[in-house]
C-alpha cells in the first residue's frame, strides 16, 4: 500500500512537470553527454524556477508524509565496504530469514551486493525515507537451490571481487582474489549437497558478475517479498521488541 501511494505522487508530479515544460521552445542542443554519478544537494537549488517549485508543492506533502515517519532507530552508523561490512551482513541477514515466510526455516546462506546498498542507515531515528536511500530499486527475494560444486563457483566469483554482503557462511581469500577456504553452517562446503541460498532477482539472474546463479537448479521468487519492504519489516520489529537496528563485522569473510 505505501509504496502505491508513493508511486501515485510520484507519477502525479512527473505529469505536472510535463505539462509545465511541454510547451517551451528548446534554447539548447545537446552537444555530448557524460555518464556518472553526481549527487543531488542545495548547489542545485541556486536558480529555482517558480512554477515548477510550485508543481512539486502539489505532491510534497504526500510523499513526506509516507517518507518521514519513524520506524525504528539504529545504534550506530552502519555502513556497506568489501570485504565484510556491517551493513551488508545486515541485509544478507535479511533476506536469509525472510526465507522463514516461504519455506518455514531460514536458507542456508544469505547474498547481497555491494553495488544495491546505495546508502548507509544512519545512527538514530530510522525513517521510511531512509530504507528507500538504501534500497532504491524494485529488487525483491529469491530463493534458490544450488548443489555445492555450483555455490563453490559463486563463492569464487564472491572472492574475485573481495566479498559482497554474505550471510550463513564464512569465506577466506587470497590477496589475489583466490577463494581459500568456504564453509556454510559451520562445515565445509560438500560440492554433492544441495543449498538453498536467498538472493535478490537481480542477482538471481546472474548480473553483477555472479552468473554462476544461472546453474542454480530451482529458483522461486515470491510474490510482495521486494527487498525494501523486508527492510522496513525487521526495523518495525526492532522497534516492537524495544531493539535498536545492530550489526557488525563478524569475519564472515577474511582476506589473508
Amino acid at each position: 500500500m505505501t509504496e502505491r501511494l508513493i508511486r501515485n505522487a510520484l507519477s502525479g508530479l512527473m505529469a505536472g512537470l510535463f505539462l509545465l515544460l511541454g510547451g517551451c521552445a528548446p534554447k539548447y542542443s545537446v552537444v555530448s553527454v557524460t555518464g556518472g554519478r553526481f549527487p543531488v544537494t542545495e548547489d542545485y537549488d541556486g536558480c529555482p524556477d517558480k512554477d515548477a517549485a510550485a508543481v512539486m508543492d502539489l505532491y510534497k506533502g504526500k510523499v513526506d508524509s509516507i517518507m518521514s515517519p519513524v520506524i525504528g532507530y539504529s545504534a550506530e552508523t552502519l555502513t556497506a565496504y568489501r570485504p565484510e561490512s556491517p551493513l551488508s551482513n545486515l541485509i544478507a541477514d535479511v533476506l536469509r530469514m525472510s526465507v522463514v515466510r516461504v519455506t518455514g526455516k531460514p536458507a542456508d546462506v544469505g547474498v547481497m551486493n555491494m553495488g544495491g546498498i546505495r546508502a548507509s542507515l544512519p545512527e538514530g531515528a530510522v525513517t521510511v525515507g531512509t530504507v528507500y536511500e538504501i534500497a532504491p530499486f524494485e529488487n525483491a527475494l529469491c530463493v534458490l537451490v544450488m548443489d555445492g560444486e555450483n555455490l563453490l563457483c559463486l563463492f569464487r566469483q564472491m572472492a574475485a571481487v573481495y566479498g559482497e554482503g554474505l550471510s550463513g557462511a564464512r569465506l577466506v581469500i587470497s590477496p589475489e582474489g583466490e577463494l581459500k577456504e568456504a564453509v556454510v553452517n559451520g562445515q565445509p562446503v560438500d560440492p554433492k549437497r544441495e543449498y538453498t541460498v536467498a538472493t535478490i532477482d537481480y542477482l538471481a539472474e546472474g548480473n553483477d558478475r555472479m552468473p554462476a546463479f544461472r546453474s542454480a537448479k530451482l529458483k522461486t521468487c515470491p510474490e510482495n517479498m521486494v527487498l525494501r519492504d523486508l527492510l522496513i519489516d525487521y526495523i518495525k520489529e526492532c522497534e516492537s521488541e524495544g531493539r535498536l537496528v545492530k550489526a557488525g563485522v563478524e569475519g564472515r569473510i577474511k582476506v589473508l
